[in-house]
């Protein structure tokens, strides 16, 4: 069932398949769209409803789209189904986290090669038992990318939840038992940091056959200030827009070689 007045543009999102590229950067913040949108040659704003805000430009001649999510996985998960209903194929998450492990400071940038899949959006579309993972040519475009930027960043597994406070203030919650004890086996098992949109992304690109990464700004790390160390909180997410701007432009030209 289409529910939009205007059948040509999807619901939610509020964009149709003319209005948009194949490959789309997703920030989280409607007002982080503008910026990453400065980074494409003639961007303009594609459509704007509820969380979702589109800009529509060109990356090496090629259309790029940035359409932000909001928060958390289902509104994150209903920007892609309607992303890739509209012709969307190849996506990276822009977004912000808080690190985990003691050698991540604020400021650095997270590759996510998988998350943990801690919150519920991704049971409506696979078990649990099934892994949410990156796509493998996105993540490489985005060590290439931090790297040949002289970026700071760390790949591996992130841990993806529904509730920020859950995290921040588990002692307040009614199963307080549960959130602090599966923080310390995600801390123990090497989780690089905490976030609210990879683990659904990545299981609903491989229910839909599309292609998914993260590139994550570390904001500050709760484990440091815990232990006593120093605890730099960084706001700015200009490092991982332009990791994942010249990530896409790495993965357009491997496309068009392949065509």
């Amino acid at each position: 069932m289409h529910y939009a007045e205007d059948p040509s543009r999807q619901y939610h999102i509020d964009v149709g398949a003319n209005d948009i590229g194949n490959y789309v950067i997703l920030p989280g913040d409607p007002g982080r769209c503008g910026l990453i949108a400065g980074y494409l040659e003639d961007a303009v704003k594609a459509g704007q409803n509820r969380e979702f805000t589109t800009y529509t430009g060109r990356l090496e001649g090629v259309r790029v789209s940035v359409t932000s999510t909001g928060i958390g996985g289902p509104s994150a998960a209903i920007a892609m189904e309607e992303l890739v209903q509209a012709g969307a194929h190849t996506f990276i998450r822009v977004g912000t986290c808080g690190g985990m492990q003691e050698e991540i400071l604020g400021g650095d940038l997270i590759v996510a090669t998988g998350a943990v899949r801690m919150e519920g959006c991704s049971r409506e579309y696979a078990p649990i038992e099934y892994p949410a993972v990156a796509n493998f040519t996105l993540l490489s475009a985005l060590r290439s990318a931090a790297e040949g930027l002289g970026i700071k960043y760390h790949m591996g597994v992130v841990e993806s939840k529904d509730s920020f406070y859950g995290q921040h203030s588990p002692q307040k919650s009614p199963v307080s038992y549960e959130l602090q004890n599966k923080w310390e086996a995600w801390n123990r098992l090497g989780c690089l940091a905490s976030e609210m949109e990879s683990a659904a992304l990545y299981t609903v690109a491989q229910a839909l056959g599309v292609r998914v990464a993260s590139v994550l700004l570390v904001m500050a790390n709760q484990e440091r200030e815990r232990t006593g160390l120093s605890n730099p909180v960084v706001h700015d997410t200009d490092l991982a827009v332009r990791c994942a701007i010249e990530a896409m432009r790495i993965v357009i030209a491997e496309d068009e070689k392949r065509l």
